[in-house]
């Protein structure tokens, strides 16, 4: 009975250890399905955040990159109102400093932080500058743009004024000229003879020699005129000589007249009395000393007061 027993626990003993291997492989495989899922866990955990982290930083730029672009986009209209405005910013550089500052500062965030609630803040704040800035340009366009208008209505204002004035000045002077004119008293019919004196009466006897002058006569005529102040006036003979010397009697200054600012010799000299009415007038001058006459072309003016009122020539062979 031992021996059967002894041989039935022999029997068992392989069947047992063999229990205990299944179960061993069985712990293993358990434990290793675990792990196995724990890893498996694992990685689409660190898959899924890595995808969040990458639509993350993807989002992250994307926002820089809007925000970058919105900066471009305020300093392209900051540099357009720059050009539209044209001098006008000359005016705004306290403002233009405030604007770049902020610039400078909004591109400093931009490159160092990520804090983009800090930078949309910036972004307001700049926005808001320049749309101050702009509204500041469109009132110093607009009073500009009224100054100007009034400026152009008072130039034309003036230029208008001063055409009149230059009409009426020139209406008057023309006006003064006439008037001028009209109380000159004129004289026509100028003439110039030459005369030698023969015998005890002395005769006048015309001649063109210049040899045996002895006497010039000019003749000439005041004409009417209604205009002028009737009264004694002073008439003034010059009579030039060929060589252009005055023929005169001396040269002090009993012996000059004055004419349009300037001191003039004069030959002969009467004075009239001038009643509005024509009057035909003769003045002699008769050779002093030996000496001939010179040959050539006479001229003779003929004054009045300090104008020039007529002239004439004659000729002596």
């Amino acid at each position: 009975m031992a021996d059967i027993k002894t041989n039935i626990e022999k029997k068992d003993k392989p069947v047992l250890e063999s229990k205990d291997k299944t179960t061993a492989y069985k712990v293993t495989i358990g434990i290793m399905a675990a792990v196995i899922a724990v890893l498996l866990w694992m990685l689409l955990f660190t898959n899924e955040k890595v995808k969040v982290v990458t639509i993350e930083k993807d989002n992250v730029e994307t926002e820089r990159a809007q925000l970058e672009g919105e900066l471009d986009s305020l300093m392209f209209e900051y540099e357009q109102v720059q050009d539209d405005y044209g001098d006008l910013t000359d005016s705004m550089t306290t403002k233009d400093s405030v604007i770049q500052a902020n610039v400078v500062e909004i591109k400093r965030l931009l490159a160092k932080s990520h804090d983009y609630r800090k930078i949309k803040r910036q972004l307001r704040i700049l926005r808001g500058i320049q749309q101050s800035y702009v509204d500041q340009l469109d009132s110093l366009y607009t009073v500009n743009h009224e100054l100007e208008t009034k400026l152009d209505v008072a130039n034309t204002e003036i230029k208008r004024e001063k055409s009149k004035t230059q009409a009426l000045s020139q209406e008057k002077d023309e006006l003064s000229k006439k008037v001028e004119a009209g109380s000159v008293i004129k004289a026509y019919n100028v003439t110039g003879t030459a005369y030698y004196l023969k015998g005890r009466t002395l005769r006048e006897v015309e001649t063109l020699k210049a040899r045996r002058v002895d006497r010039m006569k000019i003749c000439f005529t005041l004409a009417e005129n209604l205009v002028v102040e009737p009264g004694k006036r002073m008439v003034y003979l010059r009579v030039a000589r060929p060589d252009g010397a005055i023929i005169r009697r001396g040269d002090g200054d009993e012996y000059s007249f004055q004419a349009n600012g300037s001191k003039l010799q004069y030959t002969l000299k009467k004075e009239v009395d001038y009643k509005n009415k024509s009057i035909k007038m003769c003045l002699n001058w008769d050779k002093h000393g030996d000496a001939d006459a010179m040959k050539g072309k006479y001229n003779v003016s003929v004054y009045m007061g300090e104008q020039k009122i007529g002239s004439s020539s004659f000729t002596l062979e």
